[in-house]
């Protein structure tokens, strides 16, 4: 049997890790409340990891924008989008021709509930030989296991994005990880000072696209969703709207802008659901190349 080298490692996020690859296998913790308030603490137990990983990952369930009525599933299973050989390739390709440039520099995924940040995280962080965090997981975590939707019903928004905004903190203290976002991140400046400290890419997927998939798969995960009556995609639409129209600017200030629509025009499809994750993970790396060479 192979020997693996696998160093239990156990540190706060003061510490300096520009030269080690870190794979997360702990959680965040709440310390007990003072004074009315909660401080997050960081403690993450990490094992020491090759600087790469195969691009050969495990498939990732991605929710797609087929047609509402039309579509019966509501999330695509684990497989359904496999990679071509080129796609393999060019993301391969891509890849290592970027991670020069990029200097450990972590990647911060934005964008709307939805729109695939985490899927597409989980590809960049293996083709680049990153770790990868999702915010929203930390989060529920760190809670003990508490959904989001729990933690907005139980604490509230503002304690959330408190938490939210502790995390990404300390996340940007970090090197050569990916980052998937909450939705609203964007929302608050110092959210995006944390970020600024590496590159932030906006996963921009059409807002009937996000209506469908939404409402295929159900609001109740959505606590920002979840609060109507009515038809699943019409109250995901509308909903939607709105938060787009209130956040679009704050998205805006993104370093890199994936647009599905973009994409799907290049490559000859109609509808972006005819995307694979890949695809979108390649496009995301040539905008981050286009940003690091200007």
């Amino acid at each position: 049997m192979e020997a693996k080298l696998a160093q239990s490692l156990q540190f706060s996020t003061w510490i300096d890790m520009e030269r080690m690859v870190m794979k997360p296998s702990g959680s965040l913790q709440f310390s007990p409340r003072s004074k009315g308030q909660k401080r997050l603490q960081m403690l993450i137990s990490n094992h020491v990891q090759p600087t790469r990983t195969t691009i050969c990952h495990k498939p990732v369930p991605l929710k797609v924008s087929g047609s509402y009525k039309n579509f019966p599933g509501s999330v695509l299973p684990p497989g359904s989008f496999p990679p071509s050989f080129d796609e393999a390739m060019m993301l391969k390709n891509k890849s290592e021709e970027i991670e020069p440039y990029l200097s450990g520099r972590c990647i911060y995924l934005v964008g709307m509930m939805g729109s695939g940040k985490t899927t597409v995280g989980r590809i960049l962080s293996g083709a680049l030989g990153y770790s990868f965090f999702d915010s929203d997981t930390l989060i529920e975590e760190a809670v003990g296991g508490t959904s989001v939707a729990e933690i907005f019903k139980l604490y509230g928004e503002s304690f959330f994005r408190d938490s939210e905004t502790d995390i990404l903190q300390k996340l940007s203290m970090m090197h050569r990880i990916v980052v998937s976002t909450g939705g609203g991140a964007v929302i608050r400046p110092i959210n995006w000072k944390h970020m600024q400290k590496g590159i932030s890419v906006w996963l921009d997927v059409p807002l009937e696209a996000l209506a469908r998939r939404i409402a295929a798969v159900g609001t109740e995960s959505r606590p920002l969703l979840h609060q109507e009556s009515g038809d699943a995609y019409a109250k995901a639409f509308t909903r939607l709207s709105t938060l787009l129209e209130e956040r679009s600017e704050a998205y805006a200030n993104a370093d890199a802008r994936v647009s599905l629509e973009s994409i799907a025009a290049k490559l000859g499809y109609v509808d972006v659901c005819n995307l694979t994750p890949t695809a979108i993970a390649i496009e995301a790396l040539e905008q981050i190349e286009r940003v690091l060479k200007k």
